[in-house]
């Protein structure tokens, strides 16, 4: 695999060396945006906790499963503790990368919210069997 010359990059030179990286103010729009995409994981990083808060105490028990609230909610309360996490370190790496001018990493919470979901389905129709069974 090739690898990119960067011998004349000031920043990358000075990374090898041990000396700090040259960091400009981007572009105010991008900024925003980076700022915007956090605001929109935080957003959805409380629709979760605020989900499961809903489930375990405002849901009526299931019949036969008394644990089946507490297996739904309290796993989206830890999910949206992640969401809001990995979120703020996207929202960071993102913001260094635009001052370094450097790409931008792709995002791992797409897939951790869609395995969350698939995961959480699973999880609820199991309870709801197990319910019907009772």
């Amino acid at each position: 695999m090739a690898t990119a010359d960067h011998s004349g990059d000031p920043g990358m030179a000075a990374e090898a060396e041990g000396a700090p990286v040259q960091e400009t103010e981007p572009d105010a729009r991008y900024t925003f945006a980076n700022e915007r995409t956090f605001l929109a994981w935080t957003r959805t990083a409380l629709a979760f906790i605020l989900a499961g808060l809903g489930i375990v105490q405002l849901l009526p028990p299931f019949p036969g499963v008394p644990w089946g609230r507490h297996l739904l909610g309290v796993p989206l309360i830890a999910i949206g503790a992640a969401i809001a996490v990995v979120g703020y370190w996207q929202w960071e790496g993102n913001q260094k990368a635009l001052r370094r001018g450097e790409p931008i990493r792709r995002s791992s919470l797409p897939r951790l919210l869609a395995a969350a979901i698939a995961a959480l389905a699973i999880v609820t129709a199991v309870v709801l069997l197990l319910s019907a069974m009772h």
